[in-house]
């Protein structure tokens, strides 16, 4: 299994999307998918945006559910999820120890993009409804993903990869990520 995270914005599953078109036996499991989807059956949120902003313990026992669900899973995929969460109460990992150690974790991808990019393609984005985020913030959470990959690695003992999404240059992207895949 590879783990593919970014920042939202960052063309994270854009990139992957694209990449799994040229391979054939992989599959993309969607982290937050399958959190969502628990959060609304239990009713604590309907919707991404205030999954995030739910209490820690919440998201935490939302967390550890889908990790039981994922370690069952079997053949070659992908997880798409996120490097960190920024929530009110600070930036939540996306993938804590006690749920990495579940997981049989063959690569690590970090999937960035310039600041000037992400926030571009926030704000074209009206799927969604974002906190506004200053570049120093935004600034912050890519350089905690940053630290969040080398922990990961640390952890799992899986190679991490970080893969530069800049606008107009998807394809290298994409290319960089299907040399993983082969």
């Amino acid at each position: 299994m590879i783990i593919v995270m970014g920042a939202p914005g960052a063309g994270k599953s854009t990139v992957l999307q694209k990449a799994i078109e040229g391979t054939k036996g992989w599959r993309v499991l969607n982290w937050g998918d399958r959190m969502i989807e628990l959060a609304k059956e239990r009713g604590f949120c309907s919707s991404r945006d205030e999954m995030r902003k739910l209490p820690v313990e919440k998201q935490a026992a939302l967390q550890e559910a889908v990790a039981d669900s994922f370690a069952k899973e079997a053949g070659k995929w992908i997880l798409d999820t996120h490097c960190s969460i920024n929530t009110p109460a600070g930036y939540y990992p996306g993938l804590p120890f006690r749920l990495l150690g579940k997981l049989k974790v063959d690569g690590l991808v970090l999937v960035e993009a310039p600041v000037k990019d992400i926030m571009r393609r926030r704000s074209a984005d009206t799927s969604r409804v974002r906190d506004a985020q200053e570049k120093a913030g935004l600034e912050e959470h890519l350089s905690v993903n940053r630290s969040l990959l080398a922990a990961y690695s640390a952890f799992s003992g899986a190679p991490a990869v970080i893969i530069e999404n800049a606008d107009g240059k998807l394809d290298a992207a994409v290319a960089k990520l299907n040399a993983l895949l082969k």
